[in-house]
């Protein structure tokens, strides 16, 4: 165990790229919260089962249109 007892937030950007960042500090700019948060492990589960797709959703939608 870590000993961390910080409270996280899960936050995306526009493209849908995720993070984790402290429940108490503004948001940084560019970034949304997703709705969920809780402890470091908690968040980053949840990150684990929503992105799984690692490219930035541009460059998703770019091989999209080619394909």
């Amino acid at each position: 165990m870590d000993g961390d007892t910080q409270s996280y937030v899960v936050v995306l950007n526009d493209e849908e790229q995720y993070s984790i960042w402290p429940a108490d500090r503004d948001l940084p700019l560019g970034w949304r919260g997703d709705g969920v948060s809780g402890s470091k492990a908690e968040c980053l589960s949840h990150i684990g089962e929503v992105w799984t797709d690692m490219r930035p959703s541009s460059l998703r939608r770019s091989v999209e249109q080619a394909g």
